[in-house]
């Protein structure tokens, strides 16, 4: 009942004009994905929207096809990290940021009201189709994140999907640029997303990298919004670890913007002192990538991120997206 009233809640708040307006719809692999992509879809197809169902696809991915295919909102159904039991609407706009607190209560307040009358007349309601090839798009466009010439050739990568989102999509990448892929967490059942395996739970990956001598281990989460990195050794490499790598690397080769990143008070002291040994700032924010990519986007910053593993480059996307962050 509450997803189908936000369905109705955000597709009245986005109609805008008489245009046809239209929904992407995403979801995890939790068993109840199917249970609330369809109560969404009625929501929103009563409000006069048109509604694009993807399917399992990484949050990521969702932000992206928003813009891609032109729609007026996207949403992912998933609750990132946690245990399939629990679930969890996310919303973009048109312009695959998630939306703001403001607007976030708007609709809050819509769902709690009557909203008999905001629902799309008879011949105005809304038509629900499955997109398919939607795989293929993220693929390429994770793919060219990369300069042309740089393949993964000769690397040996093991990659633990969490039995989630990404199980199909992440194996695909690695593998079409060339390495040598060794797969964990790609047989989700609807009950296994996160469960002692993903960036919650890498000994699963750690295991996994000693016993193929991977050259490195990529984990993700349910969504595939997050990256935990295991080295050859077997160590695991965080969020505050990326980011002081990615910030670095990207500064001695002239692409960072804003003389530093962006991190919340979650983030350790020693990335604060690895960034200010070498000239660049850190600045903090409230804890979510929400409140990271606001003041990356108002302060021209490329690099930012969680510990948690959440790493957002607004050179590439629009929120946190794991396996390019990989």
């Amino acid at each position: 009942d509450l997803a189908m009233r936000v369905g109705i809640a955000v597709g009245t708040a986005f109609r805008r004009g008489s245009h046809r307006h239209r929904v992407v719809i995403g979801k995890d692999t939790r068993l109840s994905g199917y249970m609330l992509e369809n109560a969404l879809v009625a929501g929103f197809t009563a409000a006069g929207v048109d509604a694009f169902v993807l399917g399992p696809i990484p949050t990521p991915a969702v932000a992206m096809l928003t813009r891609s295919l032109r729609c007026d909102i996207g949403v992912m159904i998933s609750a990132s990290h946690n245990p399939y039991q629990d679930n969890g609407i996310k919303l973009f706009g048109p312009d695959g940021y998630k939306l703001s607190d403001e607007i976030e209560s708007q609709i809050e307040d819509m769902v709690d009201k009557d909203i008999a009358s905001q629902l799309a007349k008879s011949e105005a309601i809304g038509r629900a189709k499955r997109i398919d090839g939607v795989h293929d798009r993220y693929i390429e466009f994770a793919k060219r994140t990369l300069p042309r010439d740089v393949t993964l050739n000769g690397l040996r990568v093991a990659i633990d999907c969490a039995n989630g989102a990404a199980y199909k999509v992440a194996p695909a990448v690695l593998w079409e640029l060339g390495a040598e892929v060794v797969a964990i967490g790609t047989d989700p059942n609807g009950t296994n997303i996160n469960l002692n395996c993903g960036s919650m739970h890498p000994e699963a990956l750690v295991a996994k990298v000693h016993e193929v001598r991977a050259d490195i281990g990529i984990a993700l989460d349910g969504d595939a919004d997050r990256v935990i990195i295991v080295d050859e050794k077997g160590n695991i490499v965080d969020g505050d670890q990326l980011m002081a790598l990615i910030g670095e690397t990207w500064a001695n080769d002239g692409l960072l913007r804003g003389q530093g990143i962006v991190a919340t008070i979650m983030s350790n002291l020693g990335l604060e002192r690895f960034m200010s040994e070498r000239g660049m700032t850190l600045a903090r924010t409230s804890v979510g990538d929400r409140y990271v990519v606001e003041h990356m986007r108002k302060n021209d910053f490329n690099v930012g991120g969680e510990q948690s593993g959440h790493i957002v480059l607004s050179d590439f996307g629009t929120t946190g997206d794991g396996l390019v962050a990989a």
